[in-house]
């Protein structure tokens, strides 16, 4: 092997890497941050109430549309009774385009397109869910 390719090589492997370590080291602290976005229409912590949104403590693991105290869209509610629950995995699809996982619900947000951004938010919220 030449000293070009290995050099081609180790760029190669370094940036293959580089990636998932995003998803395995979340900061709540910047998704506290991020979550600055979603603050108009939607609450988290001691005290939060519904907005637009509903308040999000204990979203991490509930059934979508499940909240009796929330006016939540007809398709929410079927995503809910169709098996949709806020997982890590659906919380980030969700967040990265609302509309790609409930097409027809009433989240206008166009989502967070960075997937650290995501994962820094879900980690956040998992700061406010009973399940974690």
């Amino acid at each position: 092997m030449t000293r070009r390719s290995a050099i081609t090589l180790a760029m190669i492997s370094a940036l293959a890497f580089a990636g998932p370590a995003l998803a395995d080291d979340p900061d709540a602290e910047n998704g506290k941050k991020v979550f600055k976005k979603c603050q108009a229409c939607h609450a988290v912590g001691e005290g939060a109430k519904n907005k637009v949104g509903p308040e999000l403590n204990n979203i991490v693991g509930a059934k979508a549309g499940s909240r009796g105290d929330f006016k939540y869209s007809a398709a929410m509610k079927e995503a809910g009774e169709n098996g949709l629950v806020w997982n890590d995995e659906n919380l980030d699809k969700y967040l990265k385009k609302p509309r790609d996982l409930v097409p027809k619900g009433k989240m206008a947000f166009a989502g967070l397109r960075k997937d650290e951004d995501r994962v820094n938010v879900i980690a956040y919220l998992k700061q406010f869910s009973d399940s974690q």
